[in-house]
Formats: structure tokens, C-alpha cells, sequence
């Protein structure tokens, strides 16, 4: 009998040990969870996610983008009129082309990216021309100074 109040000992202090484990290991879960769960870390977790997502962040650059040149649309389109039906007409078209540039932000970026490549090389061109005739023009006032002094 002695050995079986013996055994039965050493299993309720191995419980009771366990139990005194967990319960600790339920506090700290506890205090983690409060933690988590106050309104300012909420928002710190939340601002942290969306930061470190790059599909929210492609989705808010083709947002972006999409209304940018939404916006930018209308203004050249409507301008600063007053007049309601341009003014509707204007607000359906920066409707229109927000929907198209943000579906469709990777086609839109290429096509700026070529543009933008084609401006500058055709600014770098005429730069160059530019510099070319202004030589020509400074050679030529130079020759011309020089056949002044000759004679």
C-alpha cells in the first residue's frame, strides 16, 4: 500500500508541476495576446503588413497612377471651366481613364518608359544640332573677324 501512496505522490507533484507550467505558459500567451490587441499596436501590426507586401504595394502604385493620370486627364480636357457639361464630360473621362490606366498599370508604365526614352533621345538630337549650328556660326564669325583683320 505504501508503494502505491508513494506512486501516487510523485504523479500528483508531476501534475501539479505540469499544471503550474502551463498555467505560466497561459499567463504569458495572455499578456501577449493583450498586448497585441491594444488599438496602437493593432495599427503599428497593420502599417507594418501593408508596408512589407509588395502586391499592396503594386496595387497602390497602379492606384496612383490610375488616378494621376485621371486627374491630369480631366485638367486638360475641362481646364477651368465653368460649364457643367464639359465638367460632367470631364469627370467621365477621368473616370474612365482611371480604370483603364490602374487595370492596366504595367502596359501604362511601359509606354512612359518609351516615351519618356523617345523625348530624351530626340531632345539629345536636337541638342546636338543645336551645338553643331552654333559652332558653325561661331566658325564662321571667327573666319570673318579673321578676313577683317587681313585686310
Amino acid at each position: 500500500m505504501k508503494n502505491e501512496t508513494d506512486a501516487l505522490t510523485v504523479t500528483i507533484r508531476e501534475l501539479e508541476e505540469k499544471r503550474a507550467k502551463e498555467l505560466r505558459l497561459l499567463r504569458a500567451q495572455f499578456h501577449t495576446t493583450y498586448e497585441s490587441l491594444k488599438p496602437l499596436n493593432l495599427i503599428k501590426s497593420t502599417f507594418d503588413e501593408v508596408s512589407s507586401s509588395s502586391e499592396l504595394k503594386s496595387n497602390f502604385l497602379a492606384n496612383a497612377i490610375g488616378l494621376g493620370t485621371a486627374v491630369l486627364s480631366k485638367k486638360l480636357v475641362v481646364g477651368s471651366s465653368h460649364n457643367p457639361i464639359k465638367n460632367l464630360f470631364g469627370t467621365l473621362l477621368q473616370f474612365a481613364i482611371g480604370n483603364v490606366v490602374s487595370k492596366h498599370t504595367i502596359d501604362v508604365k511601359s509606354k512612359i518608359v518609351n516615351f519618356l526614352h523617345f523625348y530624351n533621345k530626340r531632345r539629345k538630337e536636337s541638342k546636338k544640332e543645336f551645338d553643331d549650328t552654333s559652332n558653325n556660326i561661331k566658325m564662321t564669325e571667327i573666319n570673318s573677324t579673321k578676313k577683317l583683320f587681313r585686310n
